[in-house]
């Protein structure tokens, strides 16, 4: 287990994202909820506002396979794979991978890339995934075990640990002190368990994840107080 930045090749933002107690309220919050077209291609209070490939994943393709030894044999699985844009770029470099993406939304599913739609499937939630024991060379979840009530993040944790041979990568919501955690919670729509990098690592020690992670946050995100 150790803390790395898989996401280093992926764009970081360059302008200030402003925050503030009336940028996104609880009506923005309860929209993104349903993760549908308004979270993925609506306005940018609601989401991402306009979720579109644009290859910005074949870095993190690219340094995922190099790291962790990734091949055409390889099977990987994303749990909130969207729509599968890192799918994608994986199934470019290793056409005969076996890639599994999971998905909570049908709007990701039914707009994933052409490519791999049929490798998408959808997942009522991630606390309890319908495949063996060690059946994945790799388990990836990026902005998924922080959504989660603190005993189902645990739950999360373990199903990850479960299904996966013991390499995996996750992000996670955290903060450095009560000023990185309100810019995080105020810009946050989908986050609920946002915790100091301390108690994370308890967490995982308490699961037993044996994989990598990234801590999220409000600096890695650049968020500002909008004055």
């Amino acid at each position: 287990m150790r803390e790395f930045n898989l996401l280093g090749e992926y764009p970081s933002p360059e302008k200030p994202r402003y925050v503030g107690s009336n940028l996104r309220t609880i009506n923005h919050r309860i929209v993104a909820t349903y993760r549908d077209k308004n979270f993925f291609d609506g306005d940018r209070n609601f989401g991402y506002g306009g979720f579109k490939y644009d290859g910005r994943w074949k870095k993190v393709a690219d340094k995922l396979c190099d790291k962790y030894k990734l091949h055409d044999n390889s099977s990987f699985l994303q749990l909130g794979c969207e729509k599968g844009f890192l799918l994608k770029d994986l199934r470019s470099k290793y056409a005969n991978m076996q890639i599994t993406g999971l998905e909570t939304s049908n709007y990701a599913i039914s707009s994933s890339m052409n490519e791999i739609k049929n490798n998408v499937k959808f997942c009522d939630n991630y606390l309890k995934l319908n495949y063996k024991d060690n059946e994945f060379d790799f388990v990836m979840a990026l902005g998924v075990v922080y959504t989660h009530s603190l005993g189902d993040a645990i739950k999360c944790l373990k199903e990850i640990q479960r299904v996966g041979k013991g390499k995996s990568f996750i992000t996670l919501a955290s903060y450095e002190d009560q000023n990185d955690f309100w810019l995080f919670k105020q810009w946050s729509l989908l986050g609920t368990t946002i915790l100091h990098k301390d108690e994370w690592k308890e967490l995982l020690k308490h699961t037993n994840y044996s994989g990598d992670y990234f801590f999220t946050n409000a600096k890695y995100l650049n968020l500002v107080l909008k004055k």
